[in-house]
């Protein structure tokens, strides 16, 4: 059964499992002619920021692929995404690009990952909290298989709390649901309400990435001593 999203007082939507697996596989196409400029300075940082730390990496919601080629060789990563269409693209990047330290992608769900507990450096997702029908679980899962001393880092849509542009978010929110998307929900209160409940998980940094600084860059990192792999 869908989840039941309250907009307002008056207003719900479902956004389930279904709803976001269609809307990316009818994006798959176009989504790196559509997306690729767009989020690229977000895309540059975030995988920056992942190089740095190095080990073994799990990117949730790989989508296309479009990231691949930009990690460092010495990196190991594991793409995962709901979509089959989109992951069918970056088997073919994969490919192109001769991307030797790719070391499997597959079909997941972000809130049931198959992987077991301690057992990435890094869990990188961009543009996934927002676009799943439980953040929170997903957030859960994605510090589960993450290893002490290791860093959770993501791309994601800080909304408004208050004011015109609340109320502007709340408007789009059932234009833009079809298309895998939702504006109106994701105000920091919510990601800070997440991590004071999260066990051994700790900011590290919070800065805003274009485009129009709707967006922001965050690093969680899991509190523990890591262990060599």
């Amino acid at each position: 059964m869908a989840e039941i999203i309250k907009l307002d007082g008056t207003q719900q939507l479902d956004f389930d499992r279904a709803t976001v697996e269609q809307a990316y596989d009818r994006w798959a196409p176009v989504y790196d002619l559509v997306f690729g400029g767009v989020f690229s300075k977000g895309r540059r940082a975030a995988i920056a920021a992942t190089n740095r730390i190095g080990g073994r990496v799990l990117e949730v919601g790989v989508g296309t692929g479009i990231s691949l080629p930009q990690y460092a060789p010495h990196l190991r990563i594991f793409g995962t995404d709901i979509s089959e269409a989109m992951l069918e693209k970056a088997k073919k990047r994969v490919a192109e690009f001769g991307l030797k330290n790719v070391e499997g992608l597959a079909v997941m769900d972000a809130e049931k990952l198959e992987f077991p507990d301690n057992c990435f450096d890094v869990v990188m997702a961009q543009y996934v909290v927002t676009a799943v029908p439980n953040p929170e679980a997903a957030l859960d899962e994605f510090a589960r298989v993450l290893r002490p001393g290791g860093e959770l880092i993501i791309l994601t849509r800080v909304s408004a709390d208050a004011g015109m542009r609340r109320f502007i978010e709340q408007r789009l929110q059932p234009v833009v649901r079809p298309l895998g998307f939702r504006t109106a929900e994701f105000a920091w209160s919510r990601y800070a309400k997440w991590l004071a409940g999260a066990q051994g998980m700790e900011l590290v940094e919070r800065r805003l990435v274009p485009p129009l600084g709707h967006f922001s860059l965050v690093r969680f990192r899991k509190v523990g001593i890591a262990v060599a792999a």
